[in-house]
């Protein structure tokens, strides 16, 4: 199965995956989105976010699909119009950097850590191009439980709660990457990736790498496939 991410844009909002579309996590106040609870209509409140961000800003998402299947994205943007920064104990955010508000599989994705490496790589490719000096992002330690969680998937795609243990990014994950933690925290460290020109190259050149040595793995085995028994 093959996995494509693009850019998201005005007119493909429809190809986040069903959580991504109705969470709010990141882009309402937390007290308004307690006060509205059962009025407001969450999918209409993201999409107008998203609009104006991408009016306002540019691109601000990277969608996965595999097999025309939305399965995963990444959203981003400058953190003075996410209005949940406000509520973290590490911020504010640096002025030079764009936030990485989330990087996330849907429900039941195979291989979801190979698919958030290509979304985050798809979002610093794309900064990289924009000439944007650093991206930033509040990290989460998750709980055990939280853990579990996360991977398990919910009886329906609309049952996912959003919450800190569903729509932050693992802190671990961000460092494995390379984000480095700036303001340390027990829960909510702020990590940062310095971005350069040599980030895209560099990715490039090492996709192109694994390519290759995957295809001469494979050519090794077909090879000694065909050696008969006892030539060996």
């Amino acid at each position: 199965m093959s996995t494509l991410v693009s850019t998201l844009t005005l007119d493909n909002f429809e190809t986040l995956p069903i959580h991504d579309r109705k969470c709010v996590f990141w882009t309402m106040d937390p007290a308004a989105v307690e006060s509205s609870k059962g009025f407001a209509d969450p999918e209409f409140e993201k999409e107008a976010w998203l609009s104006m961000v991408m009016l306002e800003w540019g691109p601000c998402g990277q969608v996965a699909v595999r097999d025309g299947v939305p399965v995963g994205c990444a959203l981003y943007a400058p953190p003075d119009v996410v209005p949940r920064v406000a509520s973290f104990p590490t911020g504010p955010v640096s002025h030079d950097a764009v936030l990485l508000t989330s990087v996330r599989a849907a429900a039941g994705a195979d291989d979801p850590a190979s698919l958030h490496t290509s979304l985050l790589q798809a979002v610093v490719r794309d900064l990289v191009n924009r000439g944007v000096r650093a991206l930033e992002a509040f990290g989460v330690r998750l709980t055990e439980d939280e853990t579990d969680a996360r991977f398990a998937a919910p009886t329906s795609p609309r049952d996912a709660p959003c919450s800190d243990g569903t729509c932050m990014v693992e802190s671990d994950f961000l460092e494995k990457f390379g984000f480095e933690i700036v303001a340390p925290h027990h829960r909510f460290p702020r990590l940062r990736l310095e971005l350069d020109r040599d980030h895209g190259w560099k990715e490039d050149v090492e996709a192109a790498l694994e390519r290759l040595l995957a295809a001469a793995e494979l050519t090794v085995t077909e090879a000694d496939a065909r050696v008969p028994v006892g030539a060996r």
